[in-house]
């Protein structure tokens, strides 16, 4: 489960700032949403792309 950090965290495999995202298993991502250090990541919304209309040159 991705999650954005909203504390710093250390681990063996990781070392995390605060605005970081890193995708942990469902158990400890809920138990890190839990005791507040972390909430769910908002999935990125890309733009879409814009055309030009009109006649071609």
């Amino acid at each position: 489960m991705l999650l954005k950090m909203t504390a710093g965290l250390s681990g063996p495999d990781f070392n995390l700032a605060s605005g970081d995202e890193y995708d942990f298993d469902a158990d400890e991502a809920e138990r890190l949403k839990a005791a507040g250090f972390a909430v769910d990541a908002e999935p990125e919304i890309k733009a879409p792309v814009k055309t030009k209309k009109g006649k071609a040159a």
